[in-house]
């Protein structure tokens, strides 16, 4: 170690990029910051007998969560948390599964390795690139100044840790890929495909313009279908749950808080010399903005507040779809466009009616002319969804209304009460209650209306009585005893990546499977609130019944089907154009024309999309003649290849080896990622972390 020591001397700047790197390998290797770890006899999760501590894995989410504010800017939302969480933890999984496959495989790496990695010609590049100057050049002298300072000793106790993890993992490589090669052949298809140019012209006969009455299916068909094809339809082992969802939702209590505070925040700013703008950073949900508006696209609310309001004005808190919002008008705009407002009692006309709505209407008309108020009239006689609001129909632009109506209101002015006019929804008595032709500067705080940390609490302590008393006495007793809803999930398997109507919970599924049918669960966190289930139904693995699946063979059968009969068509249709494809549609109407240059295997065909059965036949087939029946599982066609590049060896000659790389390196990603799902199928894997997190 005493070579080690004289190296420990880079200065702070210059590990700052490596934690965002490998955070999880320093975490992992470095044994003298585990023992820091407050030990606990409570643990997260197990991983083939290793034990993840709390502690450890709270201390790893944390510094995932500074790594991503740090690379992105942007911290994790509280409604992320989950996610993020099952996301450190599949990381820490695989990476303790890797690190114990290396110490099976017997690999190591000496402190001489790491000096020479360190100290020679070619360093690490997390090391490396702080020293890369102004020309893209590496300046060594200043490398070497920096690894030997006194000063800079944890700093490279840390990049020789991170240096041991990479050379351990270079080891484990090196043993898993050492038997991935790729061929000449394999090399020179992939610049082929790249790199061969077609053009050619095709008429496509599709399976769906195939009517079902040219196709015969019988039972027969079906059965033979599935017989042949039973693994499409195996199903695993499954579970079913029923299930009271516990819904997270803001409280009335949260609303009142809410716009409490926010007329606190209006009372303060009124009084304060600060900019809006300020008040906007401190305490909205959403970023500051300066927005131009015309009042038909403004909630309801607050249209009309700040229809009647001055520049410079404070309007709010208002109640909205999105929270409780305080706006700030700058100031008003002369705009071309005209907002109109209006009310309308509307009595509609049927077949039969239309003498008897017009004169109710023309009585409501003069009810009203003689004093009667609209509003209450519209509440108790309208005959639409806006009777409740005494007939309002808020702010609208031309072309938002049907013409006889908007006519109506655009040539009227401001408080008259219209005769009625009649549309297609019947016979309407008008009022029109505004009219603007400006546009609106406003700048805005919001606050959106969710749970208190109290309404959450509350939820959570519902669900948990609610998830004892089942326990004790009975799942569907006790959830209709106290009208809770009771739910049932589709059938999913093991390892599903969510459960259809809750969404994705890992440990809800291990619950699932881990438990008999009338097991009642205790209380499980969901993005959507909190939720107590019970196993209502184990389900073995096997086959889909015949009978269960038979409509979806019936659709297959029938697609094949007439996948058959467009090639059937197609040859015949062959027989009679000769050589010219242009002529399909004379003795084929439905058949489609079409044409494509320079396309290669990989291409997306005009008209045709990606289907590898055309362009291998167009890569292949003999260059002027048209083809026979070419079938896809689109349906058929018959193609002339008008040209096609010749292979060209000088290219292939330069491309061989960075094609040869890039193959090697899908090879090893699929490997390894083949490889890890291989080790975590078998690993014993404990996930506790429900305990600890609600």
């Amino acid at each position: 170690m005493g070579m080690m020591s004289k190296m420990r001397s880079l200065a702070p700047w210059f590990i700052l990029g490596v934690g965002g790197l490998f955070v999880l390998f320093m975490v992992l290797s470095d044994s003298s910051l585990q023992k820091m770890v407050h030990r606990r006899d409570t643990n997260v999760g197990s991983i083939n007998g290793e034990k993840i501590e709390y502690q450890e894995f709270s201390n790893l989410v944390e510094q995932y969560r500074k790594n991503q504010l740090k690379q992105t800017g942007r911290d994790v939302e509280p409604e992320q948390m989950d996610a993020f969480r099952d996301q450190v933890w599949d990381a820490l999984v695989s990476q303790k599964l890797i690190q114990q496959k290396i110490k099976e495989y017997g690999i190591t790496v000496s402190d001489d390795e790491v000096v020479q990695a360190i100290k020679g010609p070619n360093p690490p590049q997390f090391l490396k690139q702080n020293f890369i100057d102004s020309t893209g050049n590496f300046n060594r002298a200043a490398y070497d100044a920096a690894i030997y300072n006194p000063q800079n000793k944890q700093a490279m106790i840390e990049a020789e840790n991170l240096v041991r993890q990479q050379l351990l993992q270079k080891k484990l490589q090196d043993l898993l890929f050492g038997s991935i090669l790729v061929s000449e052949g394999e090399i020179k298809r992939t610049f082929i495909d790249r790199n061969t140019k077609m053009s050619a012209e095709w008429a496509s006969f599709l399976f769906n313009t195939i009517p079902d009455s040219l196709i015969s299916v019988n039972d027969d068909d079906l059965r033979n279908y599935y017989d042949n094809h039973m693994e499409d339809f195996k199903l695993k082992e499954r579970r079913k749950l029923k299930y009271v969802l516990f819904k997270k939702a803001p409280s009335s209590d949260d609303s009142i808080t809410i716009k409490k505070d926010l007329e606190s925040v209006v009372k303060k700013l009124k009084g304060d010399t600060s900019t809006f703008k300020t008040y906007v950073k401190i305490y909205s949900d959403e970023p500051f903005s300066v927005d131009t508006v015309t009042l038909n696209i403004l909630p309801e609310n607050a249209a009309d507040l700040i229809y009647n309001a001055k520049p410079g004005s404070i309007i709010g808190p208002v109640l909205t779809n999105a929270g409780y919002i305080v706006y700030k008008l700058d100031k008003k705009l002369r705009g071309k466009e005209t907002v109109m407002k209006a009310s309308h009692i509307l009595i509609k006309v049927t077949k039969t009616n239309e003498k008897e709505a017009k004169q109710k209407a023309w009585e409501i008309y003069n009810e009203i002319k003689k004093g009667a108020n609209f509003e209450e009239i519209a509440k108790q006689k309208s005959e639409d969804g806006s009777a409740k609001r005494g007939g309002d129909l808020g702010w609208f632009t031309k072309g938002q209304m049907v013409p006889t109506f908007e006519k109506a209101v655009f040539s009227s002015g401001v408080g008259k009460i219209l005769p009625p006019v009649k549309t297609r929804f019947g016979y309407h008595i008008i009022k029109v209650t505004g009219r603007s032709n400006y546009k609106y500067v406003i700048e805005k705080i919001v606050n959106k209306i969710v749970p208190s940390a109290t309404t959450m609490d509350k939820l959570y302590n519902d669900a948990g009585d609610f998830s004892y008393l089942a326990n004790k006495n009975d799942f569907e007793s006790e959830a209709k005893l106290v009208k809770y809803k009771i739910l049932e999930t589709p059938p999913f398997a093991k390892d599903a990546p969510s459960i259809p109507g809750l969404g994705s919970n890992k440990a809800l599924i291990k619950f699932a499977f881990e438990n008999s049918v009338g097991d009642v669960s205790q209380v499980f966190k969901l993005p959507t609130g909190y939720v107590v289930a019970m196993v209502a139904e184990e389900l073995p693995a096997g086959y889909s019944p015949f009978e269960k699946v038979k409509k979806a063979i019936e659709n297959i059968v029938k697609k094949e089907k007439k996948i058959d009969k467009t090639v059937e068509i197609a040859a015949g249709v062959k027989s009679k154009i000769g050589n010219d494809v242009n002529k399909a549609p004379a003795f084929y109407p439905k058949a489609k024309l079409g044409k494509a240059e320079s396309f290669t295997v990989n291409s997306i065909i005009p008209g045709i999309g990606r289907d590898y059965a055309f362009t291998e036949y167009a890569l292949t087939g003999e260059i002027g003649k048209v083809s026979d029946p070419v079938r896809s599982n689109f349906g058929s066609y018959l193609i002339k290849v008008k040209s096609r590049t010749k292979f060209d060896s000088t290219l292939y000659s330069l491309q061989k080896n960075a094609i040869r790389d890039n193959l090697i390196q899908q090879k090893k990603s699929r490997y390894f990622a083949e490889w890890l799902k291989a080790i975590k199928e078998k690993a014993d894997i404990v996930d506790n972390r429900y305990l600890f997190y609600r």
